[in-house]
């Protein structure tokens, strides 16, 4: 008996407790996976009201890292003086809430106000509730990991950056110059004649750098510090590269290297225009052409374009355009920028001649003084399966914008002229490159070529109503998953250009408009 009722009471244990441990996981199920909408939306309302009600404690335990959170909105208050803050929620995409700011800045018994747009995600926390995933960008867009807001006395006296004109470029219209214009006048600012500090908000980055001037409470004295940029032309460029997130834009006066535009969308993410580091496809194909044509091929030189071919037993190769033309001249080939036929050409390059004749033609491969920051490009060289892919503007090499604007005006000059955004002798320890000018043959040759491939070749869609002296090339390299990075360059007159569309697949179609529109301003 005692056995029994123990049994009896064993069970009824055991139910209780397997009743307990259903809810148990019940509850834990309701509180897995990714949050639902009405818990987004209450959980970003609440750290918005807490933010703004100046509750920081209350804010920052709504996020996944309260600790981070405090000292960061912390710092918004006491380090970038925000006195006043209405944070508002927008509709909510997925986990993602977009919000307005709008603050008040106080410095030293001066005010101003403070509007930007910013956003928050919400997710999952560790406990199960829903959270806001802190970041940096959360308190402000530009502010990356381990930097910060301050507002002060500026580090720097003020300067008013103009063009070539001498027409005075605000940073509010052209969003992209931002962080060039924190470069030089950090590095300039010295050399200007007169001016005072101003009173402004700046983002401090890990380094302890100014990254960038945010916003102006009052206005230093200052002085004018020209640049080589155009305000018609940089202003085509901010509105064509919105047409195409992931893009960029350079363009250079070809007898100068003046740089006259800088676009990149979106304006506060990677500067792609000057330091992507990315294969330019067959935009890499008018260095390529340039070697072959002072190897002895001409333009009309009859160079087969098969459907898919190797060569020596390698890589098999196919065309991005059209599928062969076993009649091709070489012209025809590369205004339908046929891979097969540009790497069937690979014996009249051997060894480092490819790599020579970007490095020594058309200055690719070293350090350039521009005035601002920016990235190499690369061309490693190398043999077999490498060598052809580098002939297409594949395998190892890399280069932005700034690189193949380059490229298409040195096409365009007859020679390289080391590009700059700020006269030359301003620009401490300039290195000096020297480069052998393209010969008058394999210049005419070449900008032949590249006429006939904006006028009825792969870039004519794009260059239609591009008028003057033009020339252009078109490009796309695959970069991992996705679609592959379209290119172009072209040039009309005096002007060269170059864009890149990330995952924008063919180059006429996505980087094609945004030259051609930077073009047409000129």
């Amino acid at each position: 008996m005692l056995g029994v009722a123990g049994y009896g009471v064993y069970n009824v244990l055991d139910a209780l407790n397997s009743d307990s441990s259903s809810t148990s996981k019940a509850g834990s199920a309701k509180s897995a996976g990714p949050p639902k909408a009405e818990e987004i939306t209450e959980t970003a309302a609440d750290f918005l009201a807490a933010w703004s009600s100046g509750d920081t404690a209350k804010a920052a335990s709504l996020t996944d890292s309260p600790q981070t959170a405090t000292a960061a909105l912390t710092g918004y208050k006491d380090k970038a003086h925000v006195t006043a803050v209405k944070a508002t929620p927008g509709t909510a995409i997925g986990g993602k809430v977009p919000f307005g700011v709008a603050a008040t800045l106080s410095f030293e018994g001066k005010s101003a106000p403070w509007t930007y747009d910013s956003a928050l995600t919400v997710i999952r926390g560790a406990s199960g509730k829903p959270v806001v995933q802190w970041k940096a960008a959360v308190v402000h867009p530009k502010l990356a990991e381990g930097a910060s807001l301050e507002t002060g006395t500026a580090k720097q006296p003020t300067l008013d950056f103009t063009d070539r004109h001498g027409k005075v470029l605000d940073p509010a219209k052209y969003p992209s110059l931002g962080r060039f214009f924190t470069q030089l006048r950090s590095k300039y600012a010295a050399k200007a004649s007169g001016g005072t500090p101003g009173v402004e908000t700046w983002i401090d980055s890990a380094d302890g750098t100014v990254a960038e001037t945010l916003q102006v409470i009052v206005k230093g004295t200052g002085s004018t510090f020209p640049t080589t940029l155009d305000a018609d032309i940089q202003s085509a460029a901010e509105k064509a590269v919105l047409k195409r997130s992931g893009s960029a834009v350079t363009a250079l006066d070809v007898n100068t290297g003046g740089v006259l535009a800088i676009a990149n969308n979106p304006a506060t993410g990677t500067n792609l225009a000057f330091a992507a580091t990315a294969a330019p496809g067959s935009t890499f194909k008018v260095v390529t052409a340039a070697a072959l044509l002072k190897a002895g091929v001409t333009p009309s030189t009859k160079v087969q374009c098969k459907a898919h071919d190797n060569v020596h037993q390698g890589k098999m190769y196919k065309n991005v355009e059209k599928e062969g033309n076993l009649q091709a001249t070489f012209a025809w080939d590369f205004a339908n920028s046929c891979n097969t036929a540009f790497i069937s050409q690979v014996d009249k390059v051997p060894g480092n001649t490819l790599q020579n004749t970007a490095h020594d033609v058309f200055g690719l491969g070293q350090d350039w003084g521009i005035g601002v920051s920016t990235k190499k490009s690369s061309i490693p060289g190398g043999t077999g399966d490498e060598l052809t892919s580098e002939m297409i503007g594949q395998g190892m090499i890399t280069a932005s914008p700034l690189d193949m604007a380059s490229v298409a005006a040195t096409a365009k000059n007859g020679r390289f002229h080391q590009p700059r955004i700020v006269a030359a002798d301003l620009i401490p320890d300039r290195p000096s490159i020297s480069t052998t000018p393209l010969s008058s043959g394999v210049k005419s040759s070449l900008q032949q070529m590249m006429r006939q491939t904006a006028q009825s070749g792969t870039a004519a869609t794009a260059m239609s109503g591009v008028n003057g002296n033009v020339g252009a090339k078109t490009g796309s390299a695959e970069d991992g998953e996705g679609q592959p990075n379209g290119w172009f360059l072209a040039y009309r007159d005096d002007v060269a250009a170059s864009a890149i569309v990330q995952n924008g697949g063919h180059g006429g179609d996505s980087a094609g408009p945004i030259v051609a529109a930077v073009l047409k301003a000129s």
